[in-house]
């Protein structure tokens, strides 16, 4: 339960005026903050209106009396004020902006609820449907360091003008007692964030396991699986921070940009204990380097930002791979997007995130040990609000007239026309690729392996070489002995 919300005072202040001038008498959109169980507060940065859905409708509106249905023509918000009048809302919509918007969004930063425009007794009569929108973006937008079972319901009333904030508990039945109010106030929360970014390497080695079942394992189920393991490596990593090893919880009092590095403990080799384990077919190499930035309220201790940029970077992972999902279910065809898989027709027939792996076994003895290489898309940063950053992720043949089409779309912002203020830290694609069990039972052995098979080749026929020569060797021998024998006792006869 989170008791007090602070907002940003500047950006809300654009909202209410915003929709003030609008004509629109309802609106629903998305609220972007952060939560804080330990605080027991929550912060609030910007509001965000849901678009359009495909049909070209409003993700919310208001549904008239029937009295007034006669008077459509000259509706006016003091209509809309009626007392029996209901919001109606795109629920299935606003989740999927909820999905969209939280891949966009950095360590720190997240989708906390959602606000309505409308009126007081539309808001009253319409809790339930509120309540089942709040839930439905919560599960479109879950984190990993997810402990507050609520998420905040903002309504902006414009008869009387007036905010009030709601807590709407997650829970499985929603009732009337699943919004309680909390106190909310606007003020500076913006500018007083402190900045944490990590370049972040992985190297994972993934097993593909035998075929045991009718369902077969794809490329994205084992790199899924693969990340919800990492997990748990990743949440036990200690932090360094401009060079001091994190062991408290005091509060960041430096200004600037914090470089955080994570330590993780020594792991077993992968690809030895892939091998070494029964049914494993093949194995496949999650690798690449990834940029991570986090956002810290000054009254949070040092540790949040850590345990946020340990978020940030699961999910960055998990969001590529959504892409890939998105765009396979999107286009049946093959896609376009970094793959490379020689000798086979299975690119061709299904897109490289349903690739069964299990026939890269099949695959690899019957076209030479031919590989799949996958690119996933690369991060980029744009400028936001005071200082901050959101992101997106572009394909290997995508431009930068993408991420301005996303930011338009989902954030209803303007991507900076200036190309050098956004970022680009990940100068090379996270790669995926797979490799049959032949390629890797021997670890690391391939090309030694080749090598010891040459010299054993070759000593072998060194060996046979030896063993053919000798017996002639030894039969010359013996015969030279027999001949010169023959010859001194020939002599020592004749002198007799």
């Amino acid at each position: 339960m989170v008791k007090a919300v602070v907002g940003e005072e500047s950006q809300l202040q654009l909202a209410e005026d915003r929709l003030s001038r609008s004509s629109e008498p309802a609106q629903v959109g998305l609220v972007i903050g952060k939560l804080n169980s330990a605080l027991d507060r929550g912060f609030v940065f910007d509001l965000v209106p849901t678009p359009q859905n495909d049909a070209g409708q409003p993700a919310c509106s208001v549904l008239e009396p029937a009295k007034d249905n006669k008077k459509k023509g000259s509706k006016s918000k003091s209509q809309t004020s009626d007392s029996s009048s209901n919001l109606v809302i795109d629920k299935d919509w606003v989740a999927e902006h909820a999905r969209q918007v939280s891949r966009m969004m950095v360590g720190g930063i997240k989708v906390v609820g959602i606000y309505v425009w409308a009126s007081e007794a539309a808001f009253k009569n319409s809790t339930m449907v509120l309540c089942q929108t709040v839930k439905g973006v919560a599960e479109a937008a879950s984190t990993l360091e997810d402990d507050l079972d609520v998420r905040l319901l903002i309504h902006i009333c414009y008869s009387p003008r007036r905010w009030t904030c709601r807590n709407c508990t997650l829970s499985s039945n929603i009732t009337s007692s699943s919004l309680r109010p909390c106190d909310f106030k606007m003020g500076r929360v913006l500018t007083s964030l402190q900045t944490f970014k990590c370049l972040y390497n992985f190297d994972l080695r993934l097993p593909i396991y035998q075929e045991k079942t009718s369902k077969s394992e794809t490329l994205v189920d084992v790199l899924c699986n693969g990340i919800s393991n990492y997990v748990k490596e990743l949440r036990g990593a200690k932090a360094v921070i401009d060079g001091n090893l994190v062991v408290n919880d005091e509060a960041c009092t430096t200004e600037g940009l914090h470089e955080v590095e994570l330590l993780l403990p020594f792991m077993k080799d992968m690809y030895i204990e892939a091998c070494s384990q029964k049914d494993v077919v093949g194995v496949v190499n999650f690798t690449g380097s990834l940029c991570s930035f986090s956002f810290l309220n000054s009254k949070e201790p040092i540790s949040q930002a850590v345990a946020d940029i340990k978020d940030d970077i699961i999910r960055s992972l998990r969001s590529r791979l959504d892409i890939i999902c998105d765009e396979a279910d999107e286009d049946p065809g093959p896609i376009d997007n970094g793959i490379k898989e020689a000798g086979n027709d299975l690119a061709s027939e299904k897109p490289v995130s349903q690739l069964v792996l299990h026939s890269l076994r099949c695959i690899s003895c019957a076209v030479d040990k031919k590989n799949c290489n996958l690119s996933l898309p690369r991060r980029v940063f744009v400028p936001w609000l005071a200082g901050t950053y959101i992101c997106d992720y572009l394909q290997p043949s995508e431009t930068l007239e993408v991420l301005k089409d996303h930011c338009v779309e989902l954030m209803s912002m303007e991507a900076p026309n200036d190309a050098s203020k956004i970022l680009e830290p990940e100068e090379e694609a996270i790669r995926v690729s797979t490799r049959s069990f032949w390629d890797v039972v021997i670890p690391y052995c391939s090309t030694s392996s080749s090598t010891q098979e040459k010299n054993i080749e070759i000593t072998g026929k060194e060996n046979s070489q030896k063993t053919s020569k000798s017996p002639s060797l030894y039969f010359v021998a013996a015969v030279i002995i027999l001949l010169l024998s023959v010859l001194v006792g020939f002599v020592f006869v004749r002198k007799s």
